[in-house]
């Protein structure tokens, strides 16, 4: 559907996500299909390649939301610690980004280990790695 925006086409990895939580971003990406269309397209393609799984059977160090992810830029090697959050409750200079943002769609699902191919805000493409995820607070 998107293999002209993905960089990786079918080499994507495989991704996990909860059933509510699926739900919740597949609604808000389909909300903002007219003001993201990009965005939006991307969190839809992922969840809809995405292993869902109940909530309480989520494999260990998936990034959801909430969750506190250590990631690599393999292409600038830049190193960086976020919250993934809805976008109400984004704030880059507090290290919240929005789960409706290139970044926040490329992180969505990947586990501690995982590397994706993923265009930055640009369209050039990116190669980002999970290097750990700490699960939300108050699970």
């Amino acid at each position: 559907m998107l293999d002209d925006v993905f960089t990786g086409g079918g080499d994507r990895p495989p991704i996990h996500l909860t059933e509510s939580e699926s739900d919740i971003i597949g609604n808000l990406a389909l909300r903002a299909e007219h003001n993201q269309p990009v965005a939006a397209a991307m969190l839809l393609a992922e969840i809809e390649r995405a292993e869902i799984h109940g909530d309480n059977n989520l494999p260990e160090g998936v990034v959801r939301l909430g969750a506190e992810v250590d990631f690599v830029d393999e292409k600038s090697c830049q190193l960086r610690t976020v919250t993934l959050v809805m976008p109400a409750e984004a704030n880059i200079s507090l290290g919240r980004i929005s789960i409706l943002t290139p970044m926040g769609a490329a992180l969505y699902g990947l586990s501690t280990g995982q590397s994706i191919d993923w265009p930055d805000l640009s369209g050039h493409p990116r190669r980002i790695r999970i290097l750990g995820v700490r699960e939300p607070k108050g699970d």
